[in-house]
C-alpha cells in the first residue's frame, strides 16, 4: 500500500513526464511527427469501417433497439479495444526495454508500465473525440449516457494497468510472452461482440463471448456512446470488478517480482 500511494502521489510528476516523453519518442524523426498520433487510430478506424461495411455489406441500426448506424456500432468497441491492445503490447517489453533504468536501485520501477498505458490513452482519447463527432454530424445529437465515458476512461486505465503489470512482470522472464500477445490482440479482436451482435453467433459458441472479459469492457462503452441506455446493466458491475481486481492483482505481482529484474536481464 506504501508503494502504491507513492506512485499516486510523489511519483505523478514523474509518470507525466515519462508519459509525455514516450509520446514524442515514438514518433520522433517522423516527418509528420505527434500528428502519427492522430493518422494512426484514424486509419485504422477507417480501414475496418470500411472492410465490415462496404465490403462485407453488413447493415445493422436505424430502429429502436439499435439506435445508430452500423459504423457507430463498430467505433464504440474498437476504440476502447485498440486502446488496450496497445498499452498491453507496449508494456511485455518495457522492462528488457530499459535494462539501464531496471538496475538503479533508486528508480521506481512501477511507472514503466503505468507510464505506456497513459501513453496508450491518448489513442483512446484521440479514438472517443472522432466516435462522438461522427455520432454527432450523422445523428445530431449524443445520448445523455455519453457523460458516463469519462468514467469508463477510469476505470478502463485502471484495468489497463493492471494488466500491463502483470505482462511487464511475466515479459521480463518469458521474452516470447510479446508473441503470444501480439497473437492474442490480433485473434481477441473478433472474439468479442466488435463486429457483430452476440445474437449473431451460434448458441454453442456464445459463452466464448461471456467468458472473454474483455466483452464487458466492449458492453460497457456500447452502452453509453451507441445504445443510450443500460441494455447490458450486468456489464457494469463485473467491468468494475475485472479492473479493480486485475490491478490489485497486477500490482501485486508486479512488485513481488520486482526484486529480481535485474538478474533476469
Amino acid at each position: 500500500m506504501a508503494d502504491l500511494s507513492r506512485l499516486v502521489t510523489r511519483d505523478r510528476q514523474l509518470l507525466w513526464e515519462l508519459a509525455k516523453r514516450d509520446i514524442r519518442d515514438r514518433y520522433a524523426g517522423q516527418m509528420l511527427g505527434v500528428l502519427w498520433a492522430l493518422g494512426h487510430p484514424l486509419l485504422l478506424m477507417a480501414v475496418y469501417v470500411f472492410i465490415f461495411s462496404y465490403v462485407f455489406r453488413l447493415k445493422i441500426g436505424g430502429t429502436t433497439d439499435l439506435p445508430l448506424d452500423y459504423t457507430a456500432y463498430i467505433l464504440s468497441g474498437l476504440v476502447p479495444w485498440l486502446a488496450f491492445q496497445d498499452g498491453m503490447s507496449r508494456a511485455t517489453t518495457i522492462i528488457s526495454g530499459n535494462a539501464n533504468l531496471v538496475k538503479q536501485v533508486v528508480f521506481p520501477l512501477q511507472v514503466l508500465p503505468v507510464k505506456v498505458c497513459l501513453a496508450s490513452s491518448l489513442n483512446l482519447l484521440i479514438g472517443t473525440a472522432i466516435l462522438l463527432a461522427y455520432v454527432l454530424i450523422n445523428h445530431q445529437s449524443l445520448h445523455a449516457t455519453t457523460l458516463l465515458v469519462p468514467l469508463l476512461f477510469i476505470i478502463q486505465l485502471l484495468g489497463m494497468v493492471g494488466v500491463a503489470f502483470i505482462v511487464a512482470a511475466v515479459g521480463a522472464y518469458l521474452r516470447d510472452l510479446k508473441d503470444v500477445v501480439v497473437v492474442f490482440t490480433l485473434i481477441g479482436l473478433y472474439l468479442m461482440p466488435v463486429f457483430y451482435l452476440p445474437a449473431m453467433v451460434p448458441e454453442i459458441f456464445r459463452p466464448i463471448l461471456y467468458a472473454n472479459p474483455f466483452s464487458y469492457l466492449i458492453w460497457c462503452y456500447q452502452d453509453a456512446i451507441y445504445f443510450g441506455r443500460f441494455e447490458h446493466p450486468w456489464a457494469w458491475p463485473i467491468f468494475i470488478f475485472l479492473a479493480v481486481l486485475t490491478f490489485y492483482g497486477g500490482f501485486r505481482l508486479f512488485h513481488r517480482a520486482q526484486p529480481f529484474f535485474g538478474s533476469v536481464l
